[in-house]
């Protein structure tokens, strides 16, 4: 009987606080019209203030097409938009738009998008308990890549700074500028079944900690799809630590139509004449570090292989990725590269790259130029890779005389495999390393390659097991690959 006392005055103290009716705001309240013509912003910055000023709530927005500049969230309030309800980044004329970047003396150190916050669709700053749901959309149509070249312009989608207890589900985003969500410096973010069909990134996890990203689908041809940064944005030095990454599709389809369910392949370069873009991807910008992420249970089609770049200092510790399927990968399947960029204060030293375990990936439609790649630089080798249990099926095509193309270091270039050139492996290249373990990889061409199937330049302590080509072994465990 006192369990059950104790379960029913818990059950009544819950009653007392869940928030009541009165705690929801309807934006229509506070002259929102949801004509698509009116600029709403103001209404639901109003509702927003409401909310907050009543210690939090929820600001509803009912269905409608809503045009909006920009929307400051509050702490201890959710965004939510109903099935049916659109907020639309509209475009800004000569006496409305956007709010103004904000400062930020540590710009030099990574782009404009990154460095400022406030010109953005939705945006905040040092909050707390702030939640933006769906069933709605955000349509940014209005939104560029642009820099301040024009007053009033927005940037991104969603921009959040120095965060905490974020929460992102339920929601479509389709044609976010710069970026779908810019995330920097935000504890405890969580980002659950959200639909992303963007013309650059998807989600930009920056300086952040302890995140969960799960059940997301991001169409982002022009850039990454899921991106984790460390850059200098925030003014100091912030690992992106204590990251899971579960049960997402990414993609390069052509702009807009995952969302429309066409799924066309009409667009073949990305703004950098890459390819599509649209991958997993940690770095580059790295100032900090990473540490401590699992990604597993992912799908990535028509897109850029799985990267992992540190190239301005930071640590790469504990990364675990497992469960990975590729399909119709444009460049490198697997990239790792530490590289010494450098764009960092001045002094910061090369960075690290160790505790990597990468398995159980199948990965067909590889483009062969650049097999896959793990590479350091003189003096900084990547170490304590393993790889397991992956099966990579390449397109193949090319002659012996491809074997001996010359590698530049490229120490400080943007680290994209096609600053190599065509490497002289079919299977994977691997420079400035130590401690690389092979075991039960198996390598299929679509066309005969004549090129080894490991070539290695100053990397010591590499270890095979379970290598096969085609269905047949290819070399016994601990034999040397074709050095340089």
């Amino acid at each position: 009987m006192k369990k059950l006392a104790t379960i029913i005055l818990m059950a009544i103290a819950a009653l007392a606080t869940t928030p009541s009716l009165a705690d929801t705001y309807n934006v229509r309240d506070f002259g929102a019209t949801g004509d698509g013509v009116h600029i709403d912003s103001e209404a639901i910055n109003k509702a927003i203030r409401a909310a907050a000023g009543k210690g939090g709530g929820t600001v509803y927005v009912p269905a409608g097409r809503y045009a909006c500049y920009s929307i400051r969230m509050a702490s201890h309030v959710e965004l939510h938009l109903e099935q049916g309800a659109a907020i639309i980044a509209e475009f800004p004329t000569d006496s409305a738009g956007y709010d103004p970047p904000e400062p930020n003396p540590h710009s030099k150190y990574q782009d404009f998008g990154h460095s400022h916050w406030q010109n953005s669709l939705i945006w905040g700053i040092g909050l707390n308990d702030i939640t933006i749901s769906g069933p709605g959309y955000i349509i940014g149509k209005g939104l560029t890549r642009e820099g301040d070249r024009r007053p009033g312009i927005g940037n991104k989608a969603i921009a959040l700074k120095e965060c905490s207890n974020v929460v992102l589900r339920d929601l479509g985003m389709v044609q976010c500028g710069h970026f779908a969500l810019l995330a920097t410096g935000v504890d405890n973010l969580t980002i659950s079944n959200v639909k992303v069909d963007t013309n650059r990134d998807g989600f930009d996890i920056d300086c952040c900690k302890n995140v969960r990203i799960n059940s997301c689908s991001v169409n982002s041809p022009w850039d990454d799809a899921i991106v984790l940064k460390a850059s200098f944005a925030l003014g100091y030095f912030k690992d992106t630590e204590n990251v899971t990454i579960s049960d997402c599709f990414v993609s390069g389809y052509d702009r807009y139509t995952m969302a429309d369910a066409s799924w066309q392949l009409d667009e073949p370069q990305a703004p950098d004449h890459g390819g599509r873009t649209g991958r997993i991807k940690i770095g580059t910008e790295s100032s900090g570090g990473f540490k401590n992420i699992a990604i597993t249970n992912c799908l990535f089609e028509h897109c850029r292989g799985l990267a992992i770049e540190s190239v301005d200092g930071g640590d790469v510790e504990d990364v675990v990725i497992s469960n990975i399927t590729m399909r119709d990968i444009v460049n490198a399947g697997i990239f790792l590269r530490l590289g010494a960029r450098m764009r960092s204060p001045e002094g910061t030293p090369v960075g690290s790259m160790k505790r990597i375990h990468i398995s159980h990936v199948n990965a067909f439609g590889v483009d062969s130029r650049y097999s896959s790649i793990i590479s350091g630089v003189p003096g900084h080798k990547i170490e304590d890779v393993s790889l397991s249990d992956i099966s990579l099926h390449y397109k193949g095509g090319f002659k012996p005389e491809d074997a001996s193309n010359p590698v530049p270091e490229q120490e400080k270039a943007y680290p994209e495999p096609w600053m190599f050139g065509t490497v002289p492996a079919k299977g994977f290249y691997v420079r400035h390393a130590e401690g690389i373990r092979f075991d039960n990889i198996s390598f299929h061409f679509e066309k005969p390659d004549s090129r080894p199937l490991f070539v290695t330049d100053d990397a010591d302590g590499l270890t095979f097991c379970g290598i096969s080509e085609d269905g047949k072994p290819a070399m016994a465990a601990g034999n040397s690959p074709t050095a340089r």
